[in-house]
């Protein structure tokens, strides 16, 4: 249908689309009439917009003329489309049913034209179904409408780092590390979870780690990478087991060579992004795909000191080790990443400053409930989100957080999640606690001590946070409760006592059956001197 060319045109496609009842359209319209009415298309739909009946996108197709397919089944009503491209379209949709917000990611078309893809995509969702982690983004569907296959996932209100990072760089300024060091270390926490049900992202980057606007990092795509993989810079030419699959200025040394990767291919894309965050750019910015690829496997990148002189020593050795060309070399586990950080990932940090997030559209901020707590400095819930009661980091209902793992000497890999019993310890346990964590607390992984794979020299051990509080005794359990101390002498005096009251009961009971004794002597025995 063409384009509406005048303001009735305009209202009389709002109607046709069904996205504002008649009813509540005509009380609108009668509302504003006594101010004037809308000269213009984009006067009404800005007023519409404004008066929380449309979304942004909404109001965009209806004035391009586009009034059909503004849902998806019976279920899924569109509101705004978060990103399209090589990845897909991702569209922000409120479930009619439940009245919550979800992200819909609709699988590209040509991944359809083989079979086998879809197959796999299915099989892989539903192997992502099974992560639930604060740091990852949930998927909570698998669905189809139509021609449409698409993954029904957790909606994120926040920005991309890869996002956050370039505005920073439009402003020409630097992201401060500490933030930085937060983030990463929530990434590594996601991504160990992950990591122990047998998962590897490999195609770890800014672009796939979310931050919402309480300051929580969430991994996207986890799993699912081959499907949702931008082609722009990527060395991903085509689809199954035996395809090389990730991003060129994040790529691993070997997994340029390589589809058999383990986590650590991860840590070392993971270190790439934290160099962006600290630089403003990639490791290697210049040249094609394939020379990026050869430098990653030959060459260092420019040292972060060029750029700036404010990062902490023990944050540059951190990044050094994530991003050493021999896996050998690197942090073994995502979560050694967390705990080397965690000298900078536990200081208090502010939430996200608005600017980085979104705009949105009130009819989205309606339907997204209450808004955020203040804004003014306060420290996010980061504590509550990651080591929460009841939440165990890595597994869920009592499972142990760190399982036992089947690994060569020295080939870092991990068995499957199945083959992988539980192991607990005591260091474990400690590192699942969080109810004695405080809400608004620090990060903390709760370990007693780094992993001995991963030392900083230099570096003093983070302090752990998740040690248990001694409850204040009540009045009555004080008036009788006795230090251990007090206690063993207490036994020791008593028994002293004992002791001495049994001897000198002896001594008395002798001394009485001798005057007794003596007493019954008859007197003719008694020889004369």
């Amino acid at each position: 249908m063409p384009a509406p060319a005048t303001v009735p045109d305009f209202l009389e496609l709002v109607r046709k689309g069904g996205l504002v009842p008649d009813k509540k359209l005509d009380d609108l319209l009668g509302r504003h009439r006594a101010t004037g009415t809308p000269q213009t298309i984009d006067q009404a739909a800005a007023a519409l917009v404004r008066d929380a009946q449309l979304t942004f996108f909404q109001a965009k197709q209806l004035k391009l003329g586009r009034y059909k397919r503004f849902t998806i089944g019976s279920k899924y009503r569109l509101l705004e489309l978060i990103g399209a491209g090589g990845m897909g379209a991702v569209y922000l949709c409120e479930h009619t049913l439940m009245k919550r917000l979800v992200a819909l990611k609709v699988l590209p078309v040509e991944k359809l034209e083989d079979p086998s893809n879809l197959d796999r995509f299915y099989r892989e969702a539903r192997a992502v179904a099974a992560l639930d982690h604060p740091n990852i983004v949930r998927a909570y569907d698998i669905d189809q409408y139509e021609k449409l296959h698409f993954l029904v996932m957790e909606y994120v209100d926040g920005a991309s780092l890869q996002e956050i990072i370039a505005r920073h760089a439009t402003e020409k300024k630097l992201f401060d590390p500490v933030r930085a060091a937060h983030y990463i270390a929530q990434a590594a926490v996601g991504m160990q979870h992950a990591h122990e049900l047998g998962m590897v992202h490999r195609d770890i980057k800014p672009g796939n780690l979310l931050l919402d606007r309480t300051g929580v990092i969430k991994v996207l795509d986890m799993g699912l990478a081959r499907f949702f993989n931008k082609q722009q810079d990527s060395v991903t030419e085509k689809y199954d087991d035996k395809c090389v699959l990730g991003t060129a200025d994040y790529l691993a040394p070997e997994q340029a060579v390589s589809n058999i990767v383990d986590v650590r291919a991860d840590i070392y894309s993971l270190g790439g992004t934290l160099y962006f965050m600290l630089t403003g750019q990639t490791p290697f910015p210049d040249g094609t795909i394939a020379a990026k690829l050869v430098a990653h496997q030959t060459s260092e990148p420019r040292a972060v000191e060029e750029f700036r002189s404010d990062v902490p020593a023990g944050v540059l050795a951190v990044l050094r080790k994530m991003m050493a060309k021999d896996p050998i070399d690197r942090y073994q586990e995502p979560i050694e990443v967390a705990e080397a950080l965690a000298e900078w990932a536990e200081a208090p940090l502010g939430l996200p400053p608005e600017v980085e997030m979104p705009v949105l559209c009130p009819l989205v901020r309606e339907l997204a409930g209450p808004p955020a707590p203040d804004r003014s400095g306060a420290s996010p819930p980061l504590a509550r989100v990651l080591f929460g009661p009841g939440r165990g980091v890595f597994a869920r209902s009592g499972e142990s957080s760190i399982r036992s793992r089947s690994r060569a000497p020295g080939s870092g890999g991990t068995a499957s999640a199945a083959a992988l019993p539980p192991t607990p310890t005591a260091a474990n346990a400690r590192f699942r606690s969080g109810a004695d964590t405080p809400v608004n607390g620090p990060i903390s992984t709760g370990r007693a001590s780094a992993s001995p794979t991963a030392p900083i020299p230099g570096r003093p051990k983070p302090a752990s946070s998740t040690a248990k509080k001694r409850p204040a005794p009540t009045i009555e359990a004080a008036t009788v409760a006795v230090p251990a101390r007090s206690r063993v002498w207490l036994i020791i005096a008593i028994a002293l006592v004992v002791a001495v009251l049994f001897v000198v009961g002896m001594v008395v009971a002798y001394q009485v059956g001798k005057g007794a004794k003596e007493a019954n002597v008859p007197a003719d025995s008694v020889r004369p001197m």
